[in-house]
């Protein structure tokens, strides 16, 4: 090589420089961080860690392959319980395929144990979050949780047996998040225009967004209060003292880091805080590949009359064996 091409490869060399090992930045055409796209956070990794996990916090590799292929190979059709008419099969599930990332034995990373911290005297503590789910005393539509009757399941969104999906979409002051279940969307300032007053309350509370470097930061007060609805997870229900923190950060082209820290102090011992992290890559998850689809929850929905139908026939059958 001559002395000329070698000049000219440390030139170039020298120029490519501060590009090499450089993280690629996502900002929008107004310079905000770029969240925007459709994103799916199903995961087979549980809320909280299992008992068989206690103490342990990152699986090992041998043990996530495990994992997985255990709960794969128990995703299998089965005659349904004496009198329970059944369910969706294996088709209608979109629950993922894979754990998260890092391997981690549950998606709560702080508090110690992987678990919710209930108050033992919380009215809606862990002994009792989901009572009645399933038992046949249905006097009327409000003994069904507010997922059977198409309303919402509550925030924050975590990991569900379908519907994973979300589509962001960014303005400048604006940000929109279209969750696939129930079609819920909220949309969040970052104008820096202060929350509601106190007594303005909302199902999804009143959130407010600001910027923290490449992070957006999503404060949520002023939730309604719905203790009184029946809820499938009780810790996800409105309920005025809770109070929610959110953070969104995009790492590459295909995550964001999503996390929440849940306070409530007449509910938890403590704030506690999960990761759920957010992919664009749908396929590489085990979900389903496409755009968000339409949930008509309420279309063709016989559910709630029809469970109100076979208690009335059960307290009739009932009542005519006791004469």
């Amino acid at each position: 090589m001559t002395y000329r091409h070698l000049a000219f490869v440390t030139a170039l060399a020298v120029l490519l420089l501060p590009a090499v090992g450089q993280a690629q930045t996502y900002t929008t055409a107004w310079g905000d961080p770029d969240l925007q796209g459709i994103w799916t956070n199903v995961t087979i990794t549980p809320l909280q860690r299992p008992v068989d996990f206690a103490g342990q916090e990152v699986l090992t590799e041998e043990e996530a392959a495990a994992f997985e292929q255990v709960t794969a190979e128990r995703r299998v059709d089965g005659p349904p319980r004496a009198g329970d008419p059944g369910t969706y099969n294996q088709h209608w599930f979109d629950r993922g395929t894979k754990v998260v990332g890092d391997r981690r034995t549950s998606l709560i990373i702080d508090t110690p144990d992987g678990r919710i911290p209930w108050r033992p005297d919380s009215p809606i503590s862990a002994a009792n979050r989901n009572e009645g789910r399933g038992v046949d005393y249905w006097d009327d539509h409000t003994d069904l949780d507010t997922g059977e009757r198409c309303i919402t399941d509550g925030m924050p969104h975590v990991p569900w047996v379908y519907n994973n999906n979300y589509q962001i979409l960014q303005s400048p002051g604006y940000i929109a998040i279209l969750h696939e279940q129930y079609n819920e969307r909220r949309i969040i300032t970052v104008d820096g225009s202060p929350h509601v007053e106190a007594n303005i309350d909302q199902w999804f509370g009143d959130p407010r967004g600001h910027w923290e470097g490449d992070t957006l930061v999503v404060e949520t007060t002023n939730f309604s209060d719905r203790r009184s609805d029946r809820w499938a997870n009780n810790w996800r229900m409105p309920r005025p003292t809770l109070h929610m923190v959110e953070r969104f950060r995009r790492v590459d082209a295909n995550t964001i880091d999503y996390r929440f820290t849940v306070t409530d102090p007449t509910t938890f011992t403590q704030p506690w805080t999960a990761v759920a992290p957010m992919s664009g890559d749908q396929e590489a998850m085990g979900a389903t590949v496409g755009a968000l689809f339409e949930y008509a929850c309420h279309e063709g929905n016989y559910a709630v009359p029809n469970v109100l139908l076979g208690a009335r026939a059960t307290d009739k059958a009932e009542s005519t064996n006791s004469r």
